[in-house]
């Protein structure tokens, strides 16, 4: 073999255990982006819409005194967000984007709709959870609204059955020592019956609105809210509320009809009242 043939043979082995070697140092690639992680198989929202909540489960209040979950369901519509107190990030946002959302709606906290936080980490404290309440009641800014908020931590085989019931997914990372989760909150009925998934961390006051209204069975609202829910349907892949055109199209199509109906029977009136004369 030459020499000028001998170097070529050289360099490709060098390069090749080069890109070897590089190849062996490079991180591992991402999973595709349709392939769950393994530490989130487990984590996840599932839908139990109309599901039965257990209500004789006892928690504790952000004062430390024992309650029982039915305590909070009785003629109004209840807001359920599982968060833990603790969570550095998620769980805040999801309290943060509550409150913003509630803020612009009419109905007060404690009237017309409890709000009802649960940690689901079992080694939170009456303490934290009072904090976290003093917070957001100060937040939220309504005069009385204390009576509305309800920040409760319990024991796990209480807090694994209420999630359960919930269809809340979540599971703990000891090497982080944090919990993974979903983001998303619960509306429920008076009598404890599961009414709307709502998810992410930012609630449009719409949404919340429209999905008081209903959970309260329509006990709540005004004539605005029973046209918005004509006009608006709950989609329970999103979460939220979006138009339909039909019903839309329905109602402009009964508008119309309406306004040629009076516009003809001012025209018979007014022939009627030429021919007398």
């Amino acid at each position: 073999m030459s020499r000028s043939g001998t170097c070529f043979s050289l360099f490709v082995i060098s390069l090749t255990s080069a890109l070897s070697a590089q190849n062996m140092l490079r991180p591992p690639t991402n999973p595709p982006s349709n392939v769950r992680p393994a530490a989130l198989k487990d984590v996840g929202i599932e839908q139990k819409l109309n599901g039965s909540l257990p209500l004789d489960l006892h928690f504790r209040d952000e004062t430390g005194r024992d309650v029982r979950l039915g305590e909070f369901f009785t003629t109004k519509a209840v807001i359920i967000t599982p968060v833990y107190y603790g969570c550095p990030m998620l769980c805040t946002q999801i309290l943060n984007g509550l409150i913003s959302g509630l803020k612009p709606v009419i109905f007060n906290a404690g009237q017309q709709y409890e709000v009802l936080a649960v940690s689901f980490d079992p080694s939170e404290t009456p303490e934290l959870a009072l904090k976290k309440k003093e917070n957001y009641v100060k937040r939220y800014g309504r005069a009385g609204s204390e009576r509305g908020f309800h920040f409760l931590t319990g024991d796990e085989p209480a807090i694994k059955t209420l999630t359960g019931a919930l269809g809340f997914r979540y599971t703990y990372d000891p090497k982080s020592k944090q919990f993974a989760h979903a983001s998303g909150l619960m509306i429920a009925t008076p009598d404890g019956r599961i009414s709307r998934y709502l998810y992410g961390v930012d609630y449009a006051p719409r949404d919340l609105r429209l999905a008081l209204v209903e959970a309260s069975e329509r006990k709540i609202g005004s004539p605005v809210d029973e046209l918005l829910l004509f006009c608006y349907h709950y989609d329970p892949a999103t979460g939220k509320y979006g138009s339909i055109a039909v019903n839309f199209l329905r109602l402009a199509s009964g508008a119309t009809v309406l306004g040629i109906a009076i516009f003809l029977t001012i025209l018979l009136r007014q022939d009627a009242k030429h021919r007398t004369r």
